[in-house]
């Protein structure tokens, strides 16, 4: 399929190319002493990638140690309550071990890292998916790990924090600026450059210079791989529209794999947060413009001086002021659609998924509940899939107490 002069049959031979950029997005600029540790991951990945031991290890983790394939469950119930012309479906990687799809990438960096004889991972964490993903690789693999998670975000989900001390991560606390999200990365960034001879950076999404974008996408599109082939084995047919939340953007760039040569709708999901004011929301596609931070170039939301601005949103996993570069590309050329749903919308989707379909979505996931949901309501006929990224047991004590239970 050709769609605004790219060729989706040979997508993933050209994008990224060989400086990691998708158009004019992605790239690496970072110090040059820090580059030539990002050279060394990428040559190792390079080396590896296409390796059939490599990659047989990797299928056979992921079968005996994370239950993959996760499934795809008919939302039935809740499909009815919308009219029942349009059927929802969910890609289940809140079934994955650890409860959501950051597993996925993180075996695959953890691996690497232990291809490259490291002895330490270091990443950030927001929401704590992440960051218990990466404490359960690095117990897998006997590696030390440093988690950096802001003190907002620690407060919040006190249950992952929970989860990576007893895994036997070291959690770091950041207290600086707004003390989430872009905190953490920013001091995660700074203790690798200090000891990125004997550790790796594992960045938590499809963003950071290159490799990483390159390197999550591809560990990630086993979701989407697996979701095309469970869809048309169940229905026959390929979902008319796939929907999922995008931050940073690795559970959406990992669905999206699996679809974008095909005639099917995508939408990736941002957080509009308390609405569209600077600062009351996350929603760096929908309102950002062109920047480079955290190594790479893309589209962020910035403040009166051109900096990343302050951001908002009540899912800790999304509240990040930029997307990967390949996102910014596919809504560039028109493939993917990125559109909003607001926090009221994203609360109300959390309970009916719960109350109707017996699953607890992860707040992040239930932006993209909502907007299937949404969408479901405009179209006449047809099927709708959504990639259900995590689980909600992190997030049920805060929504409890800042929403009571509904």
């Amino acid at each position: 399929m050709i769609f605004n002069n790219v060729d989706f049959d040979t997508y993933f031979k050209h994008y990224p190319d060989k400086a990691g950029y998708f158009g004019k997005y992605g790239g690496s600029f970072i110090a040059p002493e820090l580059q030539k540790a990002m050279d060394e991951i990428t040559e190792a990945y390079y080396s590896i990638c296409q390796s059939r031991k490599f990659i047989a290890e990797l299928r056979r983790i992921r079968k005996e140690f994370q239950g993959r394939p996760t499934p795809v469950s008919h939302l039935e119930r809740l499909s009815d309550a919308l009219g029942g012309k349009v059927q929802l479906y969910a890609k289940r990687e809140d079934l994955n071990h650890s409860g959501a799809h950051k597993l996925n990438h993180c075996m695959g960096e953890a691996l690497l890292a232990s291809f490259m004889g490291k002895k330490k991972v270091i990443a950030e964490t927001g929401a704590g998916q992440h960051g218990v993903a990466l404490a359960t690789a690095a117990a897998y693999f006997g590696l030390e790990c440093d988690i950096y998670m802001g003190a907002v975000d620690i407060k919040k989900q006190a249950p992952n924090v929970a989860r990576m001390k007893i895994l036997g991560a070291n959690v770091v606390e950041v207290t600086h600026g707004l003390q989430t999200l872009k905190e953490a990365v920013d001091a995660a960034f700074e203790a690798y450059s200090k000891e990125y001879k004997d550790s790796i950076y594992c960045i938590g999404s499809v963003l950071g210079p290159h490799p990483f974008p390159l390197m999550v996408r591809d560990f990630q599109s086993v979701v989407g791989i697996e979701a095309r082939e469970q869809f048309v084995d169940m229905t026959g047919h390929l979902p008319d529209a796939i929907v999922a939340c995008v931050g940073g953007g690795s559970n959406a760039a990992g669905l999206f794999a699996g679809f974008l040569n095909d005639p099917v709708d995508i939408y990736g999901i941002e957080p509009l947060g308390r609405g569209p004011k600077l600062g009351d929301h996350a929603a760096s596609l929908t309102y950002g413009t062109e920047g480079i931070m955290h190594g790479f170039n893309s589209i962020m939301l910035k403040d009166e001086k051109g900096e990343p601005a302050p951001v908002y949103s009540i899912a800790s996993g999304l509240d990040y002021p930029s997307s990967g570069p390949e996102h910014a590309f596919l809504q560039e050329i028109g493939r993917v659609k990125y559109d909003v749903i607001d926090d009221e919308e994203t609360v109300d989707a959390f309970f009916k998924l719960s109350r109707m379909e017996g699953i607890i979505p992860a707040i992040e996931s239930s932006h993209a509940v909502a907007y299937g949901m949404k969408l479901a309501k405009t179209m006449e006929k047809g099927s709708v899939l959504i990639n259900l990224s995590g689980r909600g047991d992190k997030d049920m004590d805060y929504i409890i107490e800042k929403y009571g239970i509904r």
